[in-house]
């Protein structure tokens, strides 16, 4: 079965795939005149701004979004990028973060320019860029097939392995992880991003202490661990074995698992902000981009680099001793945690959108159960499936953003 996934996985992955988005990428970053380099002025002004009273705040938004990117993926996805693409993997990271930053921004300027309340994010613009209601439903149902896999079974799965060192039972473990999570879910957009506003910002700041501890006492290796990541991402011996492509390729496919730039789930999550502006949810987006990839998963690469231990639960226990375990376990839960409730949101989000119903309890239940099932799962399969929901979710909307580049005008730069 693992075979037939991974020969699946390759299809889609293919370099055209991987063209297609490093070239959307760029033409948004042409077109909007390298916005990027002008998010940290505009957030900077827009700190403490309050634009309308509707929906939930920007803030919890932004906590909400964060947490469906910043899952396991900046653990366990950034340390597997490094051990399996090399060191050069990171900088394709890197790329990706960078290009994803205008995409980002470009399906959240599209989201609030054609969104409203029945047809929300991405599947606003797709189904407008198309002019076609079935290919948008196709994008919701890649949606609702990304949320159990990607937002849900792969987040919950990499909790459970951090929990197997107690010896804790799977079932039992997965029977306590799907009633945490429906006792969330059910509250819907409100009581997930207040969930999300309070876990997510500590349980960043406690990981980034962690590696940035590590990098002081490894700080001899830093520069060369720099080096390593430029040579290996361009050197002549990687390019004789092929190894450029592949460091390439996983750098890519890890950037977006974590940043999930041009999967249309930031502009999902976004249209339950209370600012309507395209420019205010294109920066904040970015941002969101940037925080993930270029500061929380490089920081885990250094990490992993520096002190030459393969894994983040080596260096928990190197660095924290006794309390290295629990330490990485409640920072697993947290992540894996927010990225699920995040990830319910856009699942139920593509449910209401091809059924056109307020709520479903029906579908809280599934969802929960899906996720818990992680808890039982075998790792590999169920990465190799994350890995393909992502990337059918990626076509439509990509292709979408391509066809209205024309709508992402200069007067919301």
């Amino acid at each position: 079965m693992y075979e037939i996934l991974t020969e699946i996985n390759n299809f889609i992955w293919g370099g055209g795939l991987i063209f297609l988005l490093l070239s959307t990428g760029l033409l948004y970053t042409v077109r909007l005149k390298f916005i990027q380099l002008r998010m940290p002025l505009f957030l900077w002004k827009s700190i403490g701004s309050r634009e309308s009273n509707k929906g939930i705040s920007q803030f919890k938004t932004v906590c909400m979004s964060l947490g469906t990117s910043m899952g396991t993926g900046n653990i366990t996805g950034a340390a597997a990028a490094v051990t399996v693409g090399g060191a050069g993997a990171v900088f394709w990271m890197w790329v990706s973060a960078f290009l994803g930053m205008a995409i980002v921004y470009a399906e959240n300027s599209l989201s609030v320019i054609f969104g409203g309340e029945g047809s929300p994010g991405s599947f606003a613009y797709i189904e407008k860029g198309f002019k076609s209601r079935i290919i948008a439903v196709i994008f919701a149902v890649f949606c609702i097939f990304c949320s159990f896999g990607m937002g849900g079974m792969v987040q919950v799965n990499a909790f459970a392995e951090s929990l197997s060192v107690y010896y804790i039972n799977k079932y039992t473990a997965a029977l306590i992880i799907f009633l945490i999570i429906l006792s969330v879910v059910s509250g819907g957009a409100k009581r997930i991003s207040t969930a999300a506003q309070y876990l997510m910002p500590a349980a960043s700041l406690f990981y980034t202490v962690l590696c940035i501890a590590v990098m002081i006492k490894f700080r001899g290796n830093i520069l060369p661990s720099f080096s390593a990541i430029f040579r290996e991402a361009f050197g002549i011996r990687q390019a004789a074995g092929g190894g450029i492509g592949y460091a390439v390729s996983v750098g890519i496919r890890r950037g977006i698992f974590s940043n999930e730039a041009g999967l249309g789930s930031s502009p999902i999550l976004h249209s339950a902000a209370e600012s309507d502006s395209p420019q205010t949810q294109g920066m904040w987006s970015m941002f969101e981009v940037f925080f993930d990839t270029c500061i929380c998963c490089t920081l885990t690469a250094l990490a992993v680099l520096c002190s030459g231990q393969g894994d983040i639960m080596s260096i928990c226990r190197m660095m924290l001793g006794k309390i290295g375990e629990p330490f990485l376990m409640a920072e697993m839960g947290v992540f894996s945690f927010c990225t699920v409730i995040g990830w319910y949101y856009c699942g139920e989000s593509a449910y209401k959108y091809i059924f056109g119903k307020k709520k479903s309890m029906i579908f809280c239940i599934i969802f929960s159960l899906a996720a818990a099932s992680g808890a039982v799962g075998g790792m590999k399969e169920i990465w190799t499936l994350s890995d393909i929901f992502n990337g059918l979710m990626i076509i439509p909307n990509i292709c979408a953003l391509i066809i209205l580049c024309d709508k992402v005008k200069n007067k919301y730069v």
